[in-house]
């Protein structure tokens, strides 16, 4: 039975997506009450499915697959058939939301696009995440997270000239565009309750890291001026004897001046009195924080810097993270009994509310988990051996 308590409870949403951007998305839809039946390619699905490279059920039930899928139901369809086809129109008579992260036009190519599904549901919301948009030059480039970085600027800041450009090691740019066509989902969807009528959402990669850099595109287009915050003279980060920490050495009056005190040296603030000049002198100060840092551990180092009340943190791996009491107490890993996977923990959902925490119905699906239970609920007119056509 559905929770009613929860906000998205009596939402039902048709979910084509793959791999990050898409999924972490309609998780995030689903961790919130949402019913979202996952759209799968007959014998393959998702392609986060084949992250192993093996077709075993152990390998298409991956952790990977697992992290972005809880809470859905999952349906094989081969949506190239005309059989496929009419049992996706038949989802559509009973949905809310399609979502997809294909390139653009593979829907409409599909038979799914927005014009065709709203002559059958007027009040279908329709959101897209794309690599680059829906229309311009590079609208039909395969989008990726890492292109991103690169396209849009994002890959070209370092905190210091010295360092190789690199690839940003997290999806940053998949989760940033997934949480954006959540809030465009839900907006859409109150938009709906206003108007009776459904629209179209779209999102990308590429816009989401333009986004995010909305105070350094300002500072350039007001000023002509490159604003890098990880440049910044008296920020770093900094070995020790024991690991590494970092300083944030802004938000302050006299941050230099507070940075040599913890370090138990002379005042430098006299000689390097403003941001200019500390910039300009950053190679010679960051040298002198680099020496002291090296002399002591991790933990002698914050407790001096903390009792300069400056902004400071250790540097650490996941596994320590995940294994930090504030990780348990923010209530950010949930268990999930897995059917193939066994006991399994997950990162929960970063959204906390406190008249409807998020909650555990479904553990990832299997390939396919529901096609029979989805074809009788909504008499999707295939037997369920020909469901996957």
């Amino acid at each position: 039975m559905p929770n009613t308590t929860l906000p998205l409870a009596g939402i039902r949403v048709i979910d084509f997506t793959q791999v990050m951007l898409g999924p972490c998305a309609t998780q995030m839809l689903a961790d919130f009450g949402a019913d979202v039946i996952k759209v799968e390619r007959p014998g393959a699905g998702d392609l986060s499915r084949s992250f192993y490279g093996e077709t075993s059920e152990a390998a298409l039930n991956n952790a990977v697959f697992a992290s972005l899928n809880r809470n859905k139901r999952s349906i094989e369809i081969d949506t190239k058939s005309a059989q496929g086809k009419e049992m996706v129109y038949d989802l559509v008579r009973h949905a809310d939301v399609i979502v997809d992260n294909f390139r653009a036009g593979v829907m409409d190519r599909l038979g799914f696009g927005y014009e065709r599904l709203r002559a059958i549901n007027p009040g279908i919301i329709c959101a897209s995440g794309t690599g680059f948009g829906a229309t311009g030059p590079y609208a039909h480039k395969g989008g990726q997270d890492v292109l991103a970085q690169a396209m849009s600027g994002v890959m070209d800041k370092r905190s210091d000239p010295s360092i190789p450009k690199s690839i940003y090691p997290t999806t940053l740019c998949d989760y940033t565009a997934g949480m954006h066509l959540v809030q465009g989902i839900l907006a859409a969807l109150l938009a709906r309750a206003k108007s009776g009528q459904g629209q179209q959402v779209s999102v990308s990669l590429y816009d989401s890291m333009i986004a995010m850099q909305m105070q350094e595109a300002a500072q350039w287009n007001v000023h002509g001026e490159v604003l890098n915050w990880a440049a910044m003279p008296l920020t770093g980060v900094f070995d020790t004897t024991d690991g590494a920490l970092v300083v944030v050495g802004a938000f302050k009056t006299n941050p230099l001046r507070d940075i040599c005190t913890a370090l138990g040296i002379e005042d430098l603030s006299p000689a390097y009195p403003t941001l200019a000049i500390q910039r300009a002198n950053k190679p010679y100060l960051q040298g002198v924080f680099r020496e002291h840092f090296a002399t002591n551990t991790t933990d002698h180092w914050l407790e001096r810097l903390e009792g300069q009340d400056l902004l400071c943190a250790p540097v650490r791996s996941l596994d320590v993270a995940l294994a930090d009491p504030q990780t348990a107490i923010n209530g950010m890993l949930v268990e999930i009994d897995h059917p193939i996977l066994g006991g399994i923990t997950l990162v929960g959902s970063p959204v906390h509310l406190s008249e409807a925490p998020m909650t555990i119905r479904h553990a990832p699906p299997r390939l396919g988990e529901h096609t029979d239970e989805i074809i009788a609920e909504f008499n999707l007119g295939a037997a369920p051996e020909r469901a996957a056509g």
